[in-house]
């Protein structure tokens, strides 16, 4: 499912051949073996790209010498690199709300969520949001996200061309939605919405690095033909995603309980349409039964944990224990959810994840953590092998992590004595300010300021 292969010219900085500093990523996921065995760690490590793709990565003595003559080879000492972080759940129709104060789930929707998105039928205003929150990502280190549109197809134009132009791998697509909300935010019909989505995914799948996502907004927005068509057209192309919500809150699903009445659960709303299975994400899962957990993993479906959303808007607490038991493991990644959360940065929602996990009796530490915002990520969109790694391979997706970057972090950090304790610090005092670059394809994509460890 890994779409289109790297643009030839990613990001925007100069190529990069050879990236010298403390490499750390993820070979299994650490709930169900052992922070242990699950990251790979080298503390004096090389990372050699070529094409947008990890050739080499391991310890700097055993790789420097079969390096080209002549590779300039650019150092980060003191700094962590990492794989891009990924983003299973975000709404970049929602960046300029985020905040936005509201009681719960379904009034927040109807005051905020859906007036601004309704602007996005202006395709002028769409690449102005969609050039904000493509920089933003970078500036966060996100370089992979699985993104919510609007209805409107210009909407998902806007976007796919900004990622495109920075050599990001998006995936995204219009939402699909016919009932309970504003009619100027509707589709004009199920069958028009299918038209529609099918001449986008013809447009843009597989365009550069770009991915199309099938999206039903969530039960409560669907009509029985509108999700069964989105099946179909799921189904009908393969190597495309989907993605929905699912019991973000109990509200929403006692009116799914009462728009399906025949179906056993909110789960079995969408498996009776055709919309389980791998690279399909379920975002929030909050409020399931042990028969959904259940049926998610029979079918390789993914979940998204958004916990600064479920939190601001006091739906719920997510059950990682429930997502990783042994039993029926759910791939699992870590979604900002922006506008519902209150940021973009996965370093941030890491530590709202601890907290979670706390609340639940099931805290997590810091390999878990970063795990589930990298490797964790990309399983749970079906792109494991694609990204979220930096073993060769991979597409060269990559974020060097300053745990230096404020007086605080620096503090702290001098006081690590292992890196699952370094993960865990910058997992709860790490922001946008401890992304000193963030390279996509093998390319600088963003830098914080000139880095005084550089050497050309």
């Amino acid at each position: 499912m890994s779409g289109g292969a790297p643009p030839a010219a990613p990001g925007s900085g100069p190529a990069v051949t050879a990236v010298r500093g403390s490499l750390a990523w993820f070979s299994d996921d650490p709930f169900l073996t052992s922070d242990d065995r699950a990251l790979e760690y080298v503390e004096d490590g090389l990372l050699v790209c070529r094409d947008g793709r990890i050739t080499a990565s391991g310890r700097y003595g055993d790789l420097v010498g079969s390096l080209p003559p002549g590779t300039a080879v650019v150092h980060h000492r003191g700094k962590l690199v990492l794989p891009g972080l990924i983003d299973p759940h975000v709404h970049y129709v929602q960046t300029r709300i985020t905040g936005s104060y509201g009681e719960e789930l379904l009034d927040w929707l109807q005051r905020y969520v859906y007036p601004e998105e309704v602007r996005f039928a202006d395709a002028a205003y769409a690449r102005s949001c969609a050039a904000l929150f493509c920089d933003q990502l970078l500036r966060n280190g996100t370089t992979t996200a699985l993104v919510g549109c609007a209805t409107f197809p210009v909407s998902v134009d806007a976007l796919f061309e900004e990622a495109a132009r920075r050599g990001m791998r998006i995936a995204a697509g219009k939402v699909l939605m016919d009932r309970n909300a504003r009619t100027d935010l509707l589709d004009r019909s199920p069958i028009r919405a299918y038209e529609e989505s099918e001449a986008l995914i013809r447009r843009w799948h597989g365009v550069g690095r770009n991915l199309y996502a099938v999206t039903p907004r969530f039960a409560v927005a669907c009509t029985d033909e509108m999700l069964r068509l989105a099946g179909r057209l799921w189904h009908a192309h393969p190597g495309t995603l989907a993605q929905t919500h699912l019991a973000e809150n109990r509200e929403e699903v006692g009116q799914v309980r009462e728009l399906f009445p025949d179906r056993r659960d909110y789960v079995d709303v969408y498996d009776h349409f055709g919309l389980l299975g791998r690279g399909a994400v379920f975002a929030h899962a909050v409020h399931l039964n042990g028969r959904e957990w259940r049926r998610l993993s029979e079918s390789g479906s993914g979940v998204a944990h958004c916990p600064t959303s479920n939190l601001f808007l006091g739906s719920g607490l997510f059950s990682a224990r429930a997502a990783k038991d042994p039993r029926h493991p759910v791939r699992t990644g870590l979604g900002t959810d922006v506008g519902g959360g209150t940021g973009l940065s996965l370093l941030e929602t890491m530590g709202e994840a601890y907290k979670v996990g706390r609340l639940r009796g099931f805290p997590m530490s810091g390999v878990g953590l970063f795990y589930l915002a990298t490797l964790g990520g990309a399983q749970a969109m079906g792109l494991e092998g694609t990204v979220g790694s930096l073993a060769p391979g991979n597409e060269a997706d990559f974020v060097v992590l300053d745990p230096s970057a404020t007086p605080m972090l620096a503090a702290r950090t001098a006081e690590s004595e292992t890196v699952g304790d370094l993960l865990f610090a910058l997992g709860h005092l790490g922001d946008d300010r401890a992304v000193a670059l963030t390279y996509v394809g093998g390319r600088v994509a963003h830098e914080r300021g000139p880095c005084r460890d550089a050497e050309g």
